[in-house]
């Protein structure tokens, strides 16, 4: 690495204020967008994901002081006169990687080139998300030269979400026997997919093979997503005249109380039937999954960090306004029942926990630090991205140190150790490449 180039510089990131996202101060993104960028927030909008990365689609800057080029020869730094950033210049994060590929570390420029392989983002959710998928490696280049403007890239998302708050989150289809009981005890899905498709789910059972129980599941699920907006906006208004009744005599199910919210949210939507297909996970802070290629998934209520292959690549088919692709959802889908995986966390001092899921291009590491306290992040040969979410401290590498506070969002280069020490109290995320990938790309990577 050049001598020009330091090992953390600071990023100057994206928000997105998509309609789902939580309200003025209610949202954490919200929040550590003003901490980030000294902009002021409109109370009434909403903010719902704060991007930390390279994608084009919300990309991040990295701040340079002026007179330092950074690793970048004379003439390639933008002046940006925000309030915050007035006496620093700011170069796109994609094109200061590009321009200095060694700051990503051997094997990961030797894997994906000069590109960042990961995104690292903060939700707030108020509203449920899209019923989504994310397509694999092939079919999302099928997809992106097919449809360049909805599809914006031709890379794969699985995905990680780390909740802050309790989150709610709709992810994978039911097990067989859930599925049973959905059929019996949720008339109108058979009465829109008919008596034949919901014979066959009741007269299942393990021994059919697991071919057949995902025909069956394929079959029902995409007769339910087809059907006419007619046709369901009726059956829906059926069930939330059902489901008021029921709450007078019994007490709900969760499910059924989902329900009920969902229909507030998006009235005569095909997503809020659809909904009794899938596990509903309640996660507490600190709890995270993982979501892999053609799984489906919809995000529900509270707060959590986020972090998949550099991709914003979404396939839709219910719960949104925004553009829906039902046929591609439903061919793409595994299929595969049962309740989503929790990922175990691995303690790596008293103050950190790491997420490992089972992908290459990242990880993400968790660290609360208690007052007059400090920790290490020992030099690993991939690239990092820290963002302080709450506290302030102290933030030291090799010859350079700096204050670091709430909304901070820093680039590490590869191979470079970091020390962290606070007098209030700090917690702070870190995303990076998947260690278990640098181990079998044949280098080592401290405990």
């Amino acid at each position: 690495m050049g001598a020009e180039i330091p090992g953390v510089v600071k990023l100057k990131c994206s928000v997105k204020n998509y309609d789902w996202g939580k309200v003025g101060k209610e949202s954490a993104v919200a929040r550590l967008y003003a901490k980030n960028s000294g902009e002021e927030t409109d109370a009434d909008g909403p903010y719902a994901e704060f991007w930390m990365g390279s994608h084009e689609s919300g990309p991040s800057y990295v701040v340079v002081s002026e007179g330092v080029n950074a690793g970048l020869t004379n003439g390639e730094l933008e002046r940006e006169d925000g309030c915050k950033w007035k006496n620093y210049n700011l170069v796109s994060l994609k094109d200061w990687i590009e321009r200095n590929p060694s700051v990503l570390g051997d094997k990961a420029l030797k894997k994906w080139g000069p590109n960042l392989p990961f995104l690292f983002k903060v939700l707030s959710v108020a509203k449920a998300l899209s019923i989504q998928a994310h397509p694999d490696k092939d079919l999302a280049a099928v997809l992106h030269k097919q449809q360049p403007e909805v599809y914006k890239d031709d890379n794969h998302k699985p995905e990680m979400a780390l909740a802050l708050t309790e989150f709610e989150a709709l992810c994978g289809f039911v097990g067989l026997e859930e599925l049973k009981t959905v059929v019996h005890s949720v008339p109108e899905i058979i009465e829109v997919v008919g008596s034949s498709c919901a014979d066959q789910v009741l007269t299942l059972s393990e021994e059919d093979g697991e071919a057949k129980l995902k025909e069956v599941l394929r079959s029902l699920f995409t007769s339910l997503m087809s059907v006419s907006k007619t046709v369901i906006s009726d059956v829906i208004s059926k069930l939330i005249s059902r489901l008021n009744l029921k709450r007078e005599v019994r007490e709900l199910t969760e499910k059924e109380e989902l329900v009920l919210r969902l229909e507030k949210q998006y009235p005569g939507d095909v997503g809020i039937i659809a909904a009794f297909l899938f596990n509903y996970m309640k996660l507490n802070p600190g709890d995270a999954l993982y979501l892999g290629a053609n799984e489906p998934h919809a995000y529900i209520h509270g707060d959590c960090i986020e972090c998949m292959a550099t991709s914003d690549n979404v396939v839709r088919a219910g719960l949104t306004p925004k553009i829906r692709d039902v046929q591609t959802l439903c061919s793409m889908l595994t299929y595969k029942q049962g309740s989503p995986e929790i990922l175990p966390r691995v303690h790596l001092n008293p103050y950190t926990v790491k997420y490992l899921p089972p992908f290459d291009e990242f990880e993400v590491d968790r660290c609360d630090l208690p007052q007059e306290t400090s920790t290490a992040f020992p030099a690993v040969p991939g690239p990092s991205i820290f963002v302080v979410m709450a506290g302030e401290g102290t933030m030291r590498v090799p010859f350079s140190k700096q204050l670091i506070a709430e909304g901070d969002v820093l680039f590490v280069t590869a191979n470079t150790e970091i020390s962290i020490e606070t007098v209030s109290g700090l917690n702070l995320y870190r995303a990076g490449v998947n260690s278990r990938f640098l181990e079998k790309s044949g280098v080592s990577t401290p405990n």
